[in-house]
């Protein structure tokens, strides 16, 4: 411990508690949450912040540059900044965005995106994440504050291609939970897992990121991950859409949706799936016909060529 760092936790949710449980006997851990309770009491942010050589960002990106723009004359020179949110915020803007246009050259940030389920990381099972950075100094650091842990990191300087890989998996995660709420096998998921590399890997591109970044662990591992475990969110949505439901219909992959739409972020013309996901969502009572349109026009795409 005398040599752990003193880490801030920002956001005491399901990844703040996974956070909590990875660093707390080798680190000095603060945590700090908007709100508070009789089993959690959240330390003085400006007091904290001051003190950081991490600050783990376990926030949805919506806040994150409020905070940041809030916390940053605070921040040591020396500190790191590291978000693991996964999604954009209401002006369309990713993690990395935001703490570029807030931080600029003075704090350095990265973020960390990847198969890590947070009921896994607390039951002690391995976890796997892309650190996403500028400066490799910063991947040093950032391994050694996990170090020890079974949270393994891989580095990547390719923070468009996992930024927007971890957003879009999302989107295609709900279409997997959609078939097999529909009972159309295990070759329809095989079909949507290559469909939907080909349009991550297409569209990563036109955001900036390299060729075959979706490919590695935020986008394909990630996606495998979100779209096959019963236990998560956007594998439910899917189920719920199918089934024609409209209530509680909410996560990153719905935002981000329509934060693609609002922004015209990029020509969804071009990618069948990712326009079925979006027509579904808008209209789930028509899920099942709208699929099996989809599948007509790959069948008939197939024959013509």
């Amino acid at each position: 411990m005398d040599n752990g760092m003193n880490v801030l936790i920002l956001g005491y949710g399901e990844m703040g508690h996974a956070m909590e449980h990875l660093l707390l006997n080798r680190h000095r851990l603060d945590i700090w949450d908007i709100y508070s309770n009789d089993q959690f009491k959240p330390v003085v942010l400006e007091e904290a912040a001051a003190m950081a050589d991490v600050l783990l960002f376990c926030l949805p990106v919506n806040p994150h540059r409020k905070i940041a723009q809030y916390i940053e004359p605070l921040l040591n020179k020396n500190c790191i900044c590291l978000s693991i949110a996964k999604g954009l915020d209401e002006n369309g803007q990713t993690a990395a965005q935001i703490f570029a246009d807030v931080f600029k050259d003075k704090i350095s940030f990265a973020l960390l995106y990847g198969p890590m389920i947070s009921e896994e990381i607390r039951a002690n099972r391995p976890a796997f994440g892309q650190l996403g950075y500028l400066d490799y100094s910063v991947f040093e650091r950032i391994s050694d504050l996990f170090k020890g842990t079974n949270l393994y990191i891989e580095p990547s300087t390719d923070i468009p291609g996992i930024s927007w890989s971890v957003i879009l998996k999302n989107v295609y995660a709900m279409v997997f939970g959609m078939a097999d709420e529909l009972n159309l096998g295990d070759n329809m998921r095989g079909y949507l897992a290559v469909a939907s590399l080909h349009e991550l890997d297409s569209i990563v591109r036109k955001m900036g990121g390299a060729a075959t970044s979706p490919f590695h662990l935020a986008g394909l591992g990630d996606l495998i991950t979100t779209a096959t475990s019963e236990d998560s969110h956007h594998h439910e949505l899917g189920r719920k859409l199918a089934r024609g439901e409209t209530e509680g219909i909410s996560g990153e992959g719905i935002h981000t949706l329509a934060m693609v739409e609002k922004f015209n972020l990029f020509d969804t013309g071009a990618y069948p799936l990712f326009e079925l996901v979006a027509k579904i969502v808008k209209n789930p009572q028509h899920a099942k016909s709208q699929i099996q349109q989809h599948l007509k026009i790959v069948f008939n795409a197939c024959r013509v060529n």
